[in-house]
């Protein structure tokens, strides 16, 4: 599935910051995962026997290091301040912007890698590949099989798989995304404006005919009543198969953005069935199912009945739109290719971040909520805008005034960016920390040293925090040891 190795490109790849006497990089970029995969060192770091190696874009590496830092960061620290977790279903919060930060960040290394094509066949053969196993290990990591933090069991019934998740997502966007750079590109030369739509149009062609099936499927398609199955309260009531009951969610509507009754969760039921789906949504968290809204809580008083029901978040329909996240990212990384001068890319992309961000407000005002389970046009713009912001103001500092030293952890997490997500992300880490134990489960290094700093802040929020900074850190560390040895995770 994953392997080891030093990488030394040999792709025909011509660097891409002429201009600059310490080069930023060029692309040993991958645009698979997070996108780490067959990345190498970066130009900052190498060896001065090594010019003949590709050079690396440093400002990527530290958008995408800082990226899984920031996952970490909501995911562990968002139970402890709700206002930085996923909002419950409209909104935006900090951690609404990390899955469109990846894939912000896999749309920019496609057209890196992708630059030049010798064998558009051997290319999209590679693509295909990594695309499955991208996806079998998205399956395998957040398919149910390992149950997180604080739960030493494993295993799952293969009838509740969860076939979507994060790394499902990214790689159906990667694999749109590097076909239609493989096979949509057209072959003229870039020297000015009108020549570069010209060579990308078919680009857009294909974000246009996206949005149009995801804004026809979203607001016209009927949601008819539906039901789905839950565990009784009171396992001795004389309810058909082990305990489970029916709930029924009244819909009947059609054009609705609502929890219980949109586009999304139907396709989803439809094409995966009910029981594959995520058990643990973020509707859990709104006022009308949690009595400690916007935290996850009780069932408050006359709860409706779809506060129990599953959706996913990274369904089949919000995960077109949320391809579209990496075609945009794309453009940013054919300004990188076709313009050399450092102001030229940091005005264009300002332009375009900003057009994005007005876009997506007055859609906002016109009545397109923003909302990350369905991943609405609106949240699109907006989140892509400020993904654009975070890379000017990154590549400003890394690559053009060259201050990395205060960016090295990240800059490290983003060189290997796959296992940590892996490790630490998904709680594989911990969790397996968790199994050495003295007498009691709870007596164990991961939970003993959260309750010490606690202990030492006075205060659980807080003494959480701090544990997740240095847990962060910590995965810093270990990316920057397996840099030094010259080891990096790719699929």
């Amino acid at each position: 599935m994953s392997s080891m190795m030093v990488v030394t490109e040999t792709d025909e790849r011509s660097p891409l910051l002429q201009n600059s006497s310490h080069h930023a990089g060029e692309i040993t970029s991958s645009a698979s995962p997070l996108p780490d995969v067959e990345d190498g060192p970066s130009s900052a770091t190498r060896p001065a026997n090594s010019t003949g190696m590709k050079q690396r874009l440093v400002s990527l590496d530290v958008f995408r290091g800082l990226t899984v830092a920031l996952m970490i960061l909501v995911d562990d620290a968002g139970g402890a301040f709700p206002s930085i977790n996923h909002s419950p279903w409209f909104g935006v919060t900090l951690a609404d912007f990390v899955m469109p930060f990846f894939l912000f960040s896999v749309g920019i290394s496609v057209s890196l890698v992708f630059k030049k094509v010798s064998s558009k066949p051997a290319a999209t053969k590679k693509v295909v590949l990594r695309t499955i196993k991208l996806f079998l290990f998205g399956l395998i990591l957040q398919g149910g099989y390992f149950h997180g933090r604080d739960d030493l069991t494993y295993g799952v019934d293969v009838n509740q798989i969860r076939w979507m998740g994060v790394l499902q997502r990214i790689s159906i966007g990667y694999l749109l995304a590097s076909i239609t750079e493989i096979w949509c590109v057209g072959n003229n030369d870039v020297d000015s404006a009108i020549a570069f739509g010209k060579k990308y149009y078919m680009q857009w062609v294909v974000v246009f005919v996206i949005g149009i099936l995801y804004m026809s499927l979203l607001y016209g398609l009927y949601i008819p009543d539906w039901g789905f199955e839950v565990m009784s309260e009171n396992l001795s009531l004389s309810v058909p198969e082990y305990g489970k009951e029916t709930q029924i969610v009244h819909c009947g509507v059609r054009g609705s953005l609502e929890p219980p009754c949109n586009a999304v969760g139907l396709i989803d039921r439809l094409l995966l069935g009910e029981s594959h789906l995520y058990k643990n949504p973020v509707y859990k968290r709104t006022k009308e199912c949690s009595a400690n809204s916007p935290d996850y809580g009780p069932l408050p008083p006359n709860a409706p009945a779809w506060c129990l029901a599953p959706f996913d978040p990274e369904g089949l329909l919000s995960s077109l739109m949320a391809a579209i996240t990496c075609f945009l990212g794309l453009q940013y990384g054919h300004v990188m290719v076709h313009y050399k001068g450092h102001l030229q890319r940091i005005i264009i992309w300002l332009v375009c971040s900003s057009s994005l961000l007005i876009l997506g407000y007055v859609l906002m005002v016109l009545g397109v909520p923003l909302s990350k389970p369905l991943y609405t046009i609106s949240y699109m713009c907006i989140t892509e805008g400020a993904s654009g912001i975070l890379l000017i103001a990154i590549f400003y500092i890394v690559d053009v005034i060259h201050i990395q030293k205060p960016t090295i952890l990240f800059q490290w997490m983003g060189m290997n960016a796959l296992i940590v997500y892996a490790l630490a992300a998904c709680d594989i880490f911990p969790a397996a920390l968790q199994g050495f134990y003295w007498r009691t489960p709870e007596n164990n290094l991961v939970n003993g040293t959260e309750s010490l700093i606690e202990a030492a802040v006075e205060s659980e929020r807080w003494g959480k925090l701090v544990f997740v900074f240095l847990e962060i850190l910590f995965w810093g560390v270990v990316a920057g040891f397996l840099h030094i040895k010259g080891i990096y995770i790719k699929l």
